[in-house]
């Protein structure tokens, strides 16, 4: 029983993916509750239908009350049959509309809306560009992602739960009073008014209170991760206390937000108070003054006693369910903030997978200065030829970061061009961009899963023994085969702690460079690929290098000017321009700013203090 209703909506149905999601809220849940339109229509007929039930119920239990006042042997022969059928529809029909309503909304719809939600919001957010997660804080991020579905998913809660269960309730109320006697209607409605006027009020404040508590906690949620993801630097500097205080003030500011909408909910309250006494003095005193005038029956003030009475019950509850809609609807805007975003780095109309031949480089006229004017690159031209090893120098600020990015693609160029093997790369899709290109980074920070899996991240087909055979060439299968973390799991098995925290910096740039192996692509780029290992392990993994850029194009950044002398070509970068070129000797030969370089070098290092500029804005 539970399995037909919990598949009637596949969460994970394919979808039209759009780069420009709907940015207002009403647009934003009716596109992602597409899936459930017809289990919403089936849900929302028999909210109507339990309402009315109730509604009937009550309208019963006056008739019963106006029917006993007869001789008991005469009222049973009157209404027996009546009376057994009111109670086999009691027994067993309400029991099966109210089984069928709350199978349709517990099993039907909270489960699958929520995880469509949010399986949906992070397929849309993994879409967007490097540059777009470096401009906030990934804690924040996965927060709204976290806490938008279940707030959607309790938004469209309320709606078949409570609000149209209650419209239809408040109808079906005017239509037995009217029944009873139409004067009736004339207190409801007056209290009706000042209901729906206590109602609009508390709307149309929650709102905006929700929606900034939401980002309130989400700043906190933002500090808070930033904190523990740094957890080396804050204890390395001793700065425990300054992170507490930087906290509080986040944490202070959600609980002032958190005030401000408690206190909203607290007016409603005694508001709530007012309005029901006089609904139970209005209705019912009015009830009981007709019958004393003969005009109502015993019956008629009976059902309007319950029915007050049961209204009184439920106006706070009422109340409350449609604060909540309207505070899970604020926390849903903000979290749309970050879900409903436009993909601003996306693939051409039309664009094809890359296919590369020859590996050959062409970079015209490439300028990108991160939108300020300056920084970053400025016009370079450059032609890397098939198959050429290529070192990359200069001080901090000069560009080179900037220029991987952009053969990365992970920003689009602000002017010129790049290609590869005559494909301007932002013709072709991204993911097979990415694909041809094999990096290495400085700090290659791993997943918090088994070796296993971040190694096969590179080739997720590869076998075990390619696998295995890739970690032996980065020297890194002895080591990895010692492993072994919290849960007893070892060797591969073993998980590597967030971002590869349990691993020290050369194991787990082994395994990072194992993967790049694995991953046999054929542009290659090292950004300090040894930078991490003592100097044992890097002669050892040298060869391995080696043999890693064979019949591949490289891009080697280096401050380590050793481990780049012996490249086909390098180039020397300064401000956003190469403004020297060539192979070792002849660069020292010129007396230039390489030459200056190698003879500050210290240790085999570029002099991080000579002539510094800003820091690499890529």
């Amino acid at each position: 029983m539970f399995r037909r209703f919990e598949s009637m909506v596949d969460p994970y149905v394919d979808y039209p993916q759009t780069d420009r999601p709907p940015t207002k809220l009403l647009p934003f849940m009716l596109d992602y509750s597409r899936p459930f339109r017809r289990v919403f229509v089936w849900t929302g007929l028999l909210s109507v239908v339990v309402a009315s039930v109730e509604i009937g119920l009550i309208w019963a239990m006056g008739w019963v009350v106006d029917i006993l006042g007869g001789d008991p042997a005469q009222v049973w022969e009157a209404h027996g049959w009546q009376l057994i059928g009111l109670a086999l529809f009691i027994l067993f029909l309400r029991p099966l509309f109210q089984a069928l309503d709350v199978l349709l909304l517990n099993n039907a719809i909270m489960p699958n809306f929520g995880t469509l939600v949010r399986w949906r919001a992070h397929k849309q957010v993994l879409r967007q560009s490097i540059g777009w997660f470096e401009n906030d804080f990934a804690g924040r991020i996965a927060n709204r992602i976290m806490q938008t579905p279940p707030a959607a998913g309790e938004a469209v809660f309320q709606v078949f739960d409570a609000i149209t269960f209650s419209i239809s309730y408040l109808v079906g109320a005017l239509v037995l009073l009217g029944d009873a006697d139409p004067r009736l209607v004339i207190p409801m409605l007056l209290w009706l008014a000042l209901y729906a006027g206590l109602m609009r009020w508390t709307v149309t404040r929650v709102g905006a209170a929700s929606k900034a508590a939401s980002d309130a906690r989400s700043f906190v949620t933002g500090r808070v991760v930033d904190a523990y993801t740094n957890i080396h630097s804050v204890k390395m500097f001793a700065h425990d206390r300054q992170e507490l205080d930087y906290a509080k003030e986040a944490i202070e500011e959600a609980r002032q937000t958190f005030q401000a909408e408690m206190r909203i909910y607290t007016l409603m309250d005694l508001g709530l108070m007012v309005l029901n006494g006089l609904l139970i003095v209005g209705v019912v005193g009015w009830a009981i003054a007709l019958w004393m005038q003969g005009h109502a029956s015993t019956g008629a003030v009976a059902a309007a006693t319950a029915l007050t009475l049961r209204l009184n019950a439920m106006t706070g509850w009422i109340m409350w369910a449609l604060t909540t809609f309207f505070r899970q609807l604020g926390v849903v805007a903000e979290g749309m903030e970050t879900i409903a975003q436009p993909i601003e780095l996306v693939d051409a109309p039309e664009a094809k997978p890359l296919r590369v031949s020859q590996g050959e480089i062409a970079v015209s006229t490439l300028s990108h200065h991160y939108g300020r004017g300056s920084g970053g690159l400025d016009r370079v031209t450059l032609t890397i030829r098939p198959g050429e090893k290529i070192g990359l120098v200069g001080r901090s600020g000069t560009g080179k970061s900037t220029l991987v990015k952009l053969l990365l693609r992970f920003y689009d160029p602000e002017s010129g061009t790049v290609e590869i093997d005559g494909q301007d790369i932002t013709r072709v899709t991204q993911d097979s961009l990415r694909r041809q290109i094999g990096m290495v980074q400085q700090d290659s920070a791993l997943m918090h899963r088994s070796v296993r899996e971040n190694l096969l991240y590179g080739r997720p087909e590869a076998s075990e023994a390619q696998m295995i055979e890739a970690a032996k060439q980065a020297q890194a299968h002895e080591f990895i085969l010692t492993l072994e973390d919290g849960q007893g799991r070892r060797g591969y098995d073993a998980h590597v702690g967030e971002r590869g925290v349990k691993l020290s910096g050369g194991q787990r740039q082994r395994i990072a460079l194992a993967r790049v192996i694995l991953k046999d692509a054929p542009i290659l780029i090292l950004d300090e690929a040894t930078s991490a290992l003592d100097s044992e392990v890097e002669a050892a993994i040298q060869d391995t290098l080696y043999g890693m850029m064979e019949g591949k194009t490289v891009i080697a950044i280096a401050h380590r000017l050793s481990t780049i002398a012996a490249m086909d070509r390098i180039l020397v970068m300064d401000g956003g321009h190469i403004v020297e070129e060539g192979a070792h000797d002849a660069l020292l030969a010129q007396a230039g700013l390489y030459a200056g370089f190698w003879a500050r070098q210290s240790g085999g290092f570029l002099d991080p203090d000579a002539d510094s500029q800003a820091q690499d804005t890529a």
